[in-house]
């Protein structure tokens, strides 16, 4: 298939395509192979380090109380984040000074300041002004840091995907009287939702990964905190590491395999069923308007 941005590869370009996966496979393969021998040499694969994970102790005493904090925090940081980062991206849109400026200031504020600095601040903040318990301090903190700075860049994904929709849409719904308002809730922000889902789903992916920062710096016990302890008490730091790994890859694949199906339900709820019209009869239609237009003039002259 041809297009303006893509020419199809001839027999040449596919021989080189196939000869450089094959090269890409084969590199993957010994490498694997080398980190393999690795672990193997130094005793990493032995069965005494793995198997605490065959046991339900170290899955119900660390594991998944880490993992149920780490969902937790950002389950809190998505649903809170989400509605504010929409609210402030409309805000950045509008026409009112006094709505636009304060707002693009916070966008920017907490989109140039790293997320790790807003949660020490916050754990900061807690300590000093509320009187939160020690315990539930670092998981305030977390999600007002991951909050703060989601939010902020959310507010930019949303501004873009109204943006990027056709000025037509508006120029549209202001022709028909709707308030600006109405326009945004009712067309535009619709339409784009399937256009910054991606996006979003990125986004919320950094969200469950960003919890670790919790757990490194202030004592938040998420899957990586957790993990931590696990490997002192059962001295497998690598076998250790690994496994945290494929339970966050795990997780993250669910959330984008879900986001993936939500965006095609979402296309595909959006395409037109009607049947397309040729142009015998367009020109059927357009008569019997005319003849219509024709006969109530007619009717209203006599």
């Amino acid at each position: 298939m041809t297009s303006v941005l893509y020419d199809a590869p001839g027999p040449r370009a596919k021989r080189r395509n196939v000869l450089f996966s094959v090269v890409f496979f084969v590199l993957l393969a010994l490498l694997l192979w080398w980190v393999w021998q690795t672990m193997d040499d130094k005793g990493q694969l032995e069965w005494s380090l793995w198997k605490p994970f065959t046991t339900s102790e170290a899955w119900t005493t660390y594991l998944l109380p880490g993992l149920a904090d780490t969902l937790k925090a950002a389950a809190l940081s998505m649903v809170i984040a989400l509605p504010l980062g929409a609210i402030l991206g409309i805000a950045r849109m509008s026409d009112h000074r006094w709505v636009r400026i304060p707002a693009g200031a916070v966008v920017e504020f907490f989109r140039a300041i790293p997320v790790l600095l807003l949660m020490l601040f916050a754990n900061e903040f807690y300590v000093r002004s509320t009187g939160i318990p020690s315990d539930e301090r670092p998981l305030y903190a977390v999600v007002t840091g991951l909050v703060l700075y989601n939010a902020s860049v959310l507010a930019e994904v949303v501004r873009a995907g109204i943006l990027s929709l056709p000025k037509g849409q508006s120029e549209a719904a202001m022709a028909i009287g709707l308030r600006k308002s109405q326009t945004m809730t009712s067309i535009l922000l619709p339409q784009a939702v399937t256009a910054m889902l991606p996006a979003i789903v990125s986004q919320l992916v950094v969200i469950v990964k960003d919890t670790a920062l919790g757990g490194v710096m202030l004592g938040f016990t998420e899957l990586l905190n957790t993990r931590s302890t696990l490997a002192a008490n059962y001295a497998n730091v690598i076998p250790s590491f690994i496994v945290v790994a494929v339970i966050f890859i795990v997780l993250n694949f669910i959330l984008t395999s879900f986001a993936s199906w939500l965006e095609g339900r979402l296309r595909r709820s959006k395409r037109s069923t009607g049947a397309v019209l040729g142009a015998d009869k367009v020109d059927e239609v357009n008569a019997a308007e005319v003849g219509g237009t024709y006969g109530t003039g007619a009717g209203g002259s006599i």
